[in-house]
């Protein structure tokens, strides 16, 4: 048998075996002390949380405690097993008789409950009660459960059941209403971190600690994840262990170069990003691994900006405190939460993409052309602090024009001088902030405004987008009152859509970059596009069949009609004389041509 051969990994070897060695979970074991105190012991127990914080292990010690006999074999059911006499032995080592464990992810149906219905009625071999571990309950199928009712209802005395789920959720409430309930929590930090310890000083090795910190923040809360870590990286590090040692093993990046990569993000330098996200890479850290600790990162720092005291957690170095804390107060609330939401989509994408890297790359090009973008209220600002254009010739400026197409004289600071429309418009864009708008601005909005003098060219417009629906809905319901560049005015039909105003607004200062006023107005309305195209081409139709030889057509085929006029025809002269279809030959062809 070689050295090696009689190893037991951490997670097992050093196994809660009574309530003392559980960790983080006080409230449910002060809950069971008293109920075995007073001989309140119910009948069925369900054990819920994540991964890893001690379900199965609570069951089996809830199961010592009832059945144990003490040294002496004259004791009863306790909340603190002797550990030494044989049903605690057995139990430990997953052999008792009347201590049944089954997981429900194996056995799912009603063959397997039934099996358990039937001996429920049979007294224990030899222990006090007989228990039933059934592991990840929730696998269960409904029909399984629907069995299991009845006698999780009304049990025999002697039986016991312990349920252990990590999807609560997925438990009918018909059961959950027949079992007592305990939430284990997830380990907190600082117990995690001083439990670690307790492990490395009896195994004899030597973990760093902030080694210990990012074994500790990657288990989340699981402390049987952070044990397995914990051995991995002995042995990873032979005996002595470093931070460095352990980010390789996770294929984690360094927290202080994620630091780095965010500030030079935040900063928009994207070439330093692009060279940093380089360099880690080619240390070993994974592209994903890298966006989700700029997640973090950026998740981090947005909480410490609202609660300072967020930056004394545990697994953070006392050097990424204090950065932490100063990024938090220089970048905006606005910046980091538009950081988050990139990121959120940045991470899907590169999940779906063929090259990690490249789409790594192209999310850090993304982010650090966004993260210097100015606030609306920076906007406003720059606009109100712009210089005025310069008066025209003549002197004097004329007063702005309003959204109404009506004029009203200008609000902004001394000496600024208000703006003239563009040639052609008749309606601008009200003042905006305070001061009003510069005059920058509103010669820029008149230049966009300029190219749609006559509604058809916004009809044009409309149709060069591809909208089809909106351009159905404007020609066949819009009844046009009145328009200038920047405002519609229109009746409505007894079909014409509620929300047309407000779609064509929008989609009108998306397509140009400027507000539209478009409203709806009562009467006034002209005839729609469509029905002014079906009486031209009505028109055209009367003007044709009044033409002679349409005329002399029709008559020699009588069941004959027009469909379509495809140009417009000469006028008809009064003086023409109408050709008689009698005195016509049987061979003449209107289409000769003499």
């Amino acid at each position: 048998m070689t050295k090696g051969s009689n190893y037991q990994v951490l997670a097992l070897k050093y196994r809660p075996a009574t309530f003392a060695d559980l960790v983080g979970q006080a409230a449910m074991v002060r809950t069971l002390r008293n109920a075995f105190e007073s001989d309140r012991i119910a009948h069925a127990f369900v054990l819920t949380g994540v991964r890893g914080v001690g379900k199965t292990t609570t069951a089996r010690i809830i199961a010592k405690g009832m059945n144990c006999i003490g040294p002496d074999g004259k004791g009863g059911a306790t909340i603190e097993p002797c550990g030494v006499c044989e049903p605690c032995i057995a139990i430990a080592e997953g052999r008792h008789v009347d201590v049944m464990e089954m997981d429900a992810a194996s056995r799912t149906g009603v063959d397997d409950i039934r099996e358990i219905i039937s001996s429920v009625h049979y007294r224990a071999a030899s222990a006090r009660y007989k228990i039933y571990i059934i592991d990840e309950v929730h696998m269960l199928s409904t029909n399984a459960f629907n069995a299991l009712l009845k006698t999780l209802e009304e049990p025999p005395e002697h039986v016991k059941f312990i349920f252990a789920t990590t999807e609560i959720r997925k438990i009918p409430v018909t059961v959950l209403s027949r079992c007592q309930r305990f939430d284990l929590r997830r380990m907190e930090p600082e117990d995690t971190i001083a439990y670690l310890k307790k492990l490395i000083t009896k195994e004899g090795v030597s973990v760093a600690d902030d080694a210990l910190a990012l074994i500790t923040r990657a288990a989340e809360g699981s402390m049987r994840d952070a044990i397995s870590l914990l051995d991995q990286a002995i042995a990873h590090g032979a005996g002595e262990t470093s931070a460095e040692q352990v980010r390789t093993m996770l294929g984690l990046a360094d927290r202080g170069r994620i630091l780095d990569l965010f500030e030079l993000i935040m900063q928009g330098k994207v070439a330093e990003a692009l060279a940093e996200l380089s360099g880690q890479y080619a240390d070993g850290a994974d592209p994903i691994a890298v966006l989700r600790d700029l997640a973090e990162v950026t998740h981090w720092t947005s909480v410490i900006k609202i609660t300072p005291e967020a930056a004394e957690e545990p697994t953070i170095s006392p050097g990424e405190r204090l950065r932490g804390a100063d990024l938090a107060e220089r970048l905006p609330m606005r910046a980091l939460t538009r950081m988050w939401q990139m990121l959120l989509k940045v991470l899907e994408e590169v999940a779906q993409a063929p090259n990690a890297m490249m789409a790594a790359e192209m999310a850090v090009i993304r982010l650090t052309h966004v993260a210097d973008l100015p606030s609306p209220e920076d906007l406003v600002r720059r606009l109100q602090d712009s210089p005025p254009r310069p008066a025209g010739p003549g002197g004097g400026g004329a007063t702005p024009v309003t959204g109404g197409g009506g004029s009203s004289p200008a609000g902004g600071a001394p000496g600024r001088q208000p703006s003239t429309p563009a040639p052609g418009s008749s309606g601008g864009v009200s003042a905006i902030a305070n001061g009003g708008s510069s005059g920058r601005q509103e010669l820029s909005v008149n230049s966009a405004l300029a190219r749609f003098v006559e509604f058809e060219q916004v009809v044009d417009l409309i149709r060069a987008n591809r909208d089809m629906q909106l351009l159905v809905e404007v020609e066949d319901n819009l009844r046009l009152a009145r328009y200038s560049p920047g405002r519609i005015e229109f009746e409505m039909t007894e079909n014409t859509p509620r929300d047309l105003a407000a779609r064509l607004a929008s989609r009108l200062q998306s397509w140009t970059g400027v507000r539209w006023g478009v409203s709806v107005v009562s009467s006034g309305g002209a005839a729609t596009i469509a029905e002014t195209r079906a009486q031209h081409r009505s028109d055209l139709q009367g003007q044709a069949l009044r033409h002679p030889m349409v005329q002399a057509v029709l008559a020699r085929f009588p069941n004959a009609e027009i469909r379509e006029v495809k140009s417009d025809l000469e006028p008809v002269v009064d003086d023409v004389v109408p050709i008689d279809p009698d005195e016509m030959d049987d061979d003449w062809d209107p289409f000769e041509v003499d």
